[in-house]
């Protein structure tokens, strides 16, 4: 099959303007934005920051309960777009499968959290970039980052998968890198001094007890954030049944065993009260990589550090406009965005979309300019928090999608994908993000005076996700959706799509049998295994 045929399968319907969205989105590059997605600034720069406030032990303790949620989230999540493969899918399955006012609500959330997303990354260009060009006015490294990730997402969707692969394979390379390095550096193979359990005696392992671990829960949960763009990418992928699935099934605990493996060595070597740690998200040398690099007496560890980080925030911003315009593209076709920002160019790319979201993101980081600063802080906040509906959002859609896949007489034997553990999977995942989400004022309420203008910042996300959700419900006069009138069809892939074989062998994209007879022996190699095992 040609590769422009075989790439416009549809994927959910048809743009305005009569062209598709195009499936051009490989194996390989959602196993790679699976895996690279959490690994970012919130564990390059800010797990030490995690480590000082709750010790070693809270630290571990906290990434690992936000890390049992995500499971269960993208469980629930990989059954779904496995199933019914639509582009920005989340505003549909709630629509669907609970209410079509709590999909309006679910769709808008998502799209104002990445487009602030954005803002979030063109700041830390400048910081990233200030490390090497003091002199240099940070915004117009902002402006070029912009430019960079822009150009990525208007060429095609390749562009953004292929650029995103790359970006994520360096940034999984970096923390194996530093696993081998801080394990040597623990065991006293380099840098000739041993590690011992030193940070977690005398009361350092917990420090500040439940506050410190609950408030790095908080932190974990926006380090975790962005997994769940996996279901973003489905409607786009050449093969959802095939590509989802493995990207679930292979790329979660090895996120978890990053982070935990991560956290666990930089409690072992640097003392939590050491105040590099406390400075790490503001400092590049601070980095809690880079102190580990240092205690390697590896020269130069800053910048390669302050690289690697600079690559994370052109991955952030990339993933960033993706997710962002893509569920703007996936309102408008549904009609509840104007409906310009449904239509795609030839090349099956939302240019309306991708643009609008643009000038937001530049927009609210030149909030961060003007007076204060407070409306950019109130802006990060919204971010976080809505990034925890979302979760919330994925688990309630799949807990009604269940029974109402049962209701109907289906048989669990159809699902490409079935989600371990439900209903206890989506339950937990809805009352942990649910808990998650009103805790996240817990600091601030436990201040004296009580910090009302924090209060504000943390919660202000809830009461305009429910003015979108209930508001639209008035205005439409939308009920939960009976099981027996859930759409389960809708976007479903034919039978012959289901057959079709588009080329994707294992995601390389190689059409040559011979090609891919060499690639399956490479694989089954040692080295092969161990290479596929990592990516």
């Amino acid at each position: 099959m040609p590769d422009d045929k075989a790439e416009s399968i549809q994927s959910g319907g048809r743009g305005r303007g009569g062209r598709e969205l195009k499936r051009g989105l490989k194996t390989r590059h959602l196993t790679m934005i699976s895996l690279g997605g959490t690994i970012g600034t919130g564990l390059f720069l800010a797990s030490g920051g995690s480590v000082a406030e709750a010790g070693p032990g809270g630290a571990l303790l906290a990434y690992g309960l936000i890390g049992i949620l995500v499971y269960f989230m993208i469980q629930s999540l990989g059954e779904m777009a496995t199933y019914l493969p639509v582009t920005g899918s989340f505003s549909t399955y709630g629509a669907r499968f609970v209410d079509p006012a709590f999909g309006f609500a679910l769709g808008w959330n998502y799209w104002y959290s990445w487009a602030t997303t954005l803002a979030v990354e063109l700041s830390a260009a400048e910081l990233v970039m200030g490390y090497w060009f003091p002199n240099v006015n940070g915004i117009v490294w902002s402006a070029v980052v912009l430019v960079i990730v822009l150009a990525l997402n208007m060429i095609s969707v390749k562009g953004y998968g292929e650029a995103e692969y790359w970006f994520s394979l360096t940034k999984v390379l970096t923390v194996v890198v530093f696993i081998v390095i801080g394990i040597l550096v623990a065991a006293g193979a380099v840098g000739g001094h041993t590690y011992g359990v030193e940070n977690w005696k005398g009361g350092q392992a917990f420090l500040g007890g439940f506050g410190g671990t609950f408030s790095v829960l908080l932190a974990a949960g926006f380090s975790f954030q962005g997994t769940e763009i996996v279901g973003v990418t489905a409607g786009e992928s050449s093969n959802p049944r095939k590509a989802v699935p493995k990207a679930i099934r292979q790329v979660f605990w090895r996120i978890l065993l990053f982070y935990v493996c991560a956290l666990f060595l930089i409690g072992l070597i640097i003392s939590p009260d050491d105040p590099a740690l406390l400075n790490g998200d503001s400092n590049i040398g601070s980095s809690p990589f880079t102190l580990v690099f240092k205690a390697a007496k590896l020269s130069g560890a800053d910048h390669v550090m302050n690289a690697v980080i600079l690559i994370t925030v052109l991955s952030a911003g990339n993933s960033s406009m993706y997710a962002a315009s893509r569920t703007l593209y996936t309102l408008a076709r549904e009609g509840k965005a104007p409906r310009i920002f449904g239509t795609t160019n030839r090349h099956g790319v939302p240019v309306w979309s991708i643009l609008v979201t643009a000038v937001i993101g530049a927009l609210a980081f030149l909030s961060s300019l003007l007076g204060t600063g407070k409306v950019y802080n109130w802006l990060l906040s919204l971010a976080g928090i809505s990034g925890f509906i979302a979760w919330l959002g994925i688990s309630m859609s799949h807990y009604r999608f269940r029974k109402a896949f049962i209701y109907q007489g289906h048989d669990l034997s159809e699902l490409p994908y079935r989600a371990m553990l439900y209903p206890f999977g989506p339950i937990f995942a809805t009352v942990a993000a649910a808990l998650v989400i009103l805790g996240q004022g817990y600091s601030s309420f436990t201040a004296t005076p009580i910090a009302v203008d924090q209060v504000i910042s943390a919660y202000i996300g809830i009461p305009l996700f429910l003015i979108l959700w209930f508001g639209y419900k008035i205005i439409c006069k939308t009920k939960v959706v009976p099981l027996a009138q859930v759409d389960l069809d809708t976007g479903r892939p034919t039978q012959q799509e289901k057959d079709m074989d588009v080329g994707d062998d294992e995601g390389m994209g190689v059409s040559s049998s011979k090609m891919v007879r060499m690639v399956r022996m490479i694989r089954r190699s040692p080295p092969g295994k161990v290479l596929e095992w990592i990516f």
